[in-house]
């Protein structure tokens, strides 16, 4: 057993220790009410999961295990001479619930290498697709391939213990982890760049690596890759990426199936996709506006057209926060160190400044802040990463550090198959109408 998972075995039975007196003590405790408007809504707020990894707080944002995104830049490990926080740390935090040394750091980086080899026919199925298949659906068609080597399929067929079912779920994880990137790099390379691919290099650390197989080389963009996939790991368990894959999960299907739903759900343009529908919309508005920097009054008036049309501005807003999104903010503050004169910079700066007193004055936007899909396409762009359509493909590389360990953590912990209630509206008449 590696280090990594035998340290993850002795957290497992505290854990189970502190859920059981926890419902024993206050179980029939009620701690929140369900509304008809959230029925109705997407069951948006309601809470109905736990989940350890991550909590998202209207006013601070994002906290991983406690922490915030400005705390975990300064207090996870960076690659030697770098500035930014390596997602192998955000993984250690959110699968052990503690803070990294460098050590363990290393130890995890060093264990994705070991794993990262790809099945030839991952490839193949790739390869049968046609080379303008949207990067998603080859994805997705790629991580359904590799369940030919799920290590919980062939213990389950063998016959074992509910207790037992978290380890081989762990070895799924760790390996779907450590072969994403090439595979995401694979069709990267096939559908842009004339499947001329880069093999890997296992020196690197898991995001400088994936930088390089994509064909990128520079040390910018490679902290800018660490950045992007620790702040994309998670986002609690509600949204629609983690909870598909916590709901497939819950019925004791493997990962490989299980974040291939959450990957289907991620393409989905109101969640991952909604990256590339930024770049978009800033591109339209660049061209309809004669190129160049606009002013903040075009800017304006641009997005009053948008709003009129019946459009969203894409990039602005969000289910749950009340402020800018932090992770916008970090990106934000890599921009003005990186790339200060960068023109879609300059223009995502003045909208900034623009939307959202626009949307405020609407009266119908509760959060009329940026998110973290408002900044990250521009980022990318600047580096020569240009091909939106792959965006949300990073993004999902990304999420599988988030929704795989929680996966883990349900095997461990015994956690049930998920199976919420349904009324109808003619039931819902009756009841109020007495």
């Amino acid at each position: 057993m590696d280090r990594l998972k035998e340290k993850f075995a002795a957290k497992i039975q505290p854990a189970i220790d502190e859920r059981r007196a926890l419902l024993s003590d206050h179980g029939d405790e009620v701690v929140g009410e369900i509304k008809v408007s959230q029925l109705y809504g997407g069951m948006r707020g309601m809470l109905s999961m736990v989940c350890e990894t991550s909590k998202l707080d209207p006013e601070e944002g994002i906290r991983f295990r406690g922490y915030s995104i400005p705390e975990l830049q300064e207090k996870l490990p960076h690659y030697p001479e770098g500035a930014e926080p390596l997602p192998e740390g955000i993984f250690y935090l959110m699968l052990m619930g503690e803070l990294p040394t460098e050590d363990d750091v290393r130890r995890v980086s060093n264990n994705w290498a070991r794993r990262a080899i790809v099945p030839p026919h991952v490839f193949k199925v790739i390869d049968a697709l046609p080379e303008n298949t949207h990067p998603m659906t080859q994805f997705s068609a790629a991580i359904t391939a590799m369940r030919t080597e799920s290590e919980f399929v062939k213990a389950y067929r063998k016959g074992m213990t509910k207790q037992e079912y978290w380890e081989p779920t762990y070895e799924d994880a760790m390996n779907l982890i450590a072969r994403l990137p090439r595979v995401a790099a694979y069709i990267y390379r096939r559908t842009y760049h004339n499947n001329d691919h880069i093999e890997p290099d296992p020196k690197l650390d898991w995001s400088g690596n994936f930088a390089h197989m994509l064909g990128f080389d520079n040390d910018e963009f490679r902290e800018l890759m660490r950045l992007y996939m620790t702040i994309h790991s998670d986002h609690e368990g509600g949204n629609v990426s983690a909870h598909a894959t916590h709901l497939v999960s819950s019925a004791l299907t493997d990962p490989y199936l299980s974040f291939a739903a959450g990957m289907n759900g991620l393409a989905g343009p109101l969640h991952g996709l909604a990256n590339q529908e930024v770049v978009r919309w800033l591109l339209g508005m660049k061209d309809e506006l004669g190129g160049g920097t606009p002013s903040k009054d075009q800017i304006a008036e641009y997005c009053k057209t948008t709003l009129k049309a019946g459009k969203v501005i894409p990039g602005f807003g969000h289910a749950v926060l009340r402020k800018t999104d932090p992770r916008y903010t970090a990106q934000r503050e890599f921009a003005q160190k990186h790339m200060p004169e960068n023109d879609l910079f300059k223009i995502v700066s003045r909208v900034y400044e623009v939307v959202p007193g626009i949307l405020t004055a609407t009266g119908k936007v509760k959060n009329p802040w940026p998110n973290v899909d408002a900044h990250s396409g521009v980022l990318l762009m600047n580096y020569g990463l240009v091909e939106y359509d792959f965006y949300t493909v990073l993004f999902g590389v990304s999420r599988a550090l988030g929704v795989l360990t929680n996966i883990v953590w349900d095997r461990a912990t015994g956690g049930p198959i998920e199976r919420p209630g349904s009324t109808t509206t003619e039931l819902l008449k009756e009841r109020f109408n007495k």
